[in-house]
C-alpha cells in the first residue's frame, strides 16, 4: 500500500487548519501585542501552531497501522506532543508559571523517554559508550532543553517554521540514502504539516506559532532525532548538526545570560537572530539566512558524518563553529 498521498493530504489540512484557526484567534482577540521585548511591531494573531500538532498526530497512527513507524515511536511522539501542545495552548490563553511549565516539560519528557528505551549507546571519537540510567536524565534534560530553545527562537516570522522544515527534510535524506525509506515518512510528514502553516507564517506573517506549536516542533524534533540514533548511532550526531542554527544561538545566549545574573526565564530580544533582524531591519533576510545555513552548511557536514566520512562529533564541532562565530558577531546574549 502506498502512503505518499498523505503527504500532500496533511499539507492541504495543515493549510487550511491555520487559516480557520487565524479566524478564531481574531474573532476571540487571540492577539500577540508588541512590547518593548517583542520582534514585531503590529498585533498579530496567535496559535496557528496547533494546526501543526494536529495534522501531524492525526497521520501517526496510520504511519504505524500500515508498519512505516514503529508503535513504540507512536506513542512517544503522541503522547509527549500532544501533552505538550496542550500545555502550550493553556499558556497562550492564560499564563501558567514557569515551574509548573518545566514539570509538564520533564513529564513529556518522560513519557516518551519511556516509550522509546532512553538513548542508545553512543560513539564518540570512535569508543562505544552505553550510559544506561545516565542516558535516561541525559535524553530527558536534552528534550526539555530542545523544546524550550524551540520557543525562546521562535521570534520572528518564519524562523521556526523554516528550521523544521530544514531539519527534517534532512533526516528524511539521510534515511534514504542508509536505505531506511519507510524511517523517513515521520519527518517528512512533520515537514509537510508544517509547511502548510509557513504559507500563513512566511514574513510578514499572518499568524504566529503561539507556544502550543513551537513546544510541540522542540519535543517532537527531539523524539525524531533520538528514533534516529535507535536506527543508526551516528544519525544522533547528524540530528544534532542539522538543529545546529538554533541549539547554537539559544545555548550561547543562555550561557550569557547567565554569567550577567539575568533571570533566564523572562522575555528578552538578546538572540543572535533577533539582532540580526533588527540590524537588517525585516524578518525576511534572517529566516532565509537560516535556511542558507541548513541546505548549504549544515547539511552536507550530516551527510559527511551520516555516511561515515568523518567521526560524529568531529563533525558537530566543524559545523558548530561558524554558528559559535556568527552567534558572538551578533551578539548573542549581549544585553541591550
Amino acid at each position: 500500500m502506498t502512503i505518499w498521498w498523505l503527504l500532500p493530504a496533511m499539507a492541504g489540512v495543515s493549510l487550511f487548519l491555520t487559516g480557520a484557526l487565524r479566524r478564531y484567534a481574531l474573532a476571540r482577540s487571540l492577539m500577540d501585542i508588541p512590547n518593548g521585548r517583542s520582534s514585531h511591531s503590529i498585533p498579530t494573531p496567535r496559535g496557528g501552531g496547533v494546526a501543526i500538532v494536529l495534522s501531524f498526530l492525526a497521520a501517526l497512527p496510520l504511519l504505524a497501522s500500515i508498519g512505516v513507524l514503529a508503535w513504540p515511536v507512536m506513542w512517544a511522539l503522541l503522547g509527549a506532543g500532544g501533552w505538550i501542545a496542550v500545555v502550550g495552548f493553556l499558556d497562550d490563553h492564560g499564563h501558567i508559571a514557569a515551574r509548573w511549565r518545566l514539570l509538564a516539560h520533564f513529564i513529556g519528557a518522560g513519557w516518551a523517554l519511556g516509550w522509546l528505551g532512553g538513548l542508545p549507546s553512543l560513539v564518540i571519537f570512535g569508543f562505544d559508550l552505553e550510559l544506561g540510567w545516565l542516558g535516561y536524565a541525559l535524553a530527558a534534560f536534552y528534550l526539555v532543553w530542545l523544546l524550550n530553545l524551540y520557543n525562546f527562537m521562535d521570534g520572528i516570522d518564519g524562523i521556526a517554521s523554516v528550521e523544521a522544515i530544514c531539519v527534517c527534510l534532512g533526516g528524511a535524506l539521510l534515511y534514504l540514502l542508509l536505505g531506511e525509506g519507510a524511517a523517513a515518512l515521520a519527518p517528512l510528514s512533520l515537514a509537510v504539516a508544517v509547511a502548510g502553516f509557513l504559507f500563513w507564517n512566511f514574513p510578514p506573517a499572518r499568524i504566529f506559532m503561539g507556544d502550543a506549536g513551537s513546544g510541540f516542533l522542540g519535543i517532537a524534533l527531539g523524539v525524531l532525532s533520538l528514533q534516529a540514533a535507535w536506527v543508526a548511532p551516528q544519525l544522533l550526531w547528524c540530528w544534532l548538526i542539522l538543529l545546529g542554527v538554533f541549539i547554537v544561538d539559544a545555548t550561547w545566549t543562555l550561557f550569557r545570560r547567565l554569567l550577567r545574573g539575568d533571570k533566564v526565564y523572562e522575555a528578552h530580544r538578546s538572540h543572535a537572530y533577533q539582532y540580526a533582524s533588527r540590524q537588517f531591519g525585516k524578518h525576511l533576510p534572517v529566516t532565509l539566512a537560516v535556511a542558507v545555513l541548513n541546505l548549504f552548511w549544515l547539511l552536507p557536514v550530516a551527510l559527511w558524518v551520516g555516511l561515515g566520512g568523518v567521526d560524529g562529533a568531529v563533525g558537530l564541532l566543524l559545523a558548530y563553529l561558524p554558528l559559535v562565530w556568527l552567534a558572538i558577531r551578533f551578539k548573542a546574549g549581549e544585553r541591550e
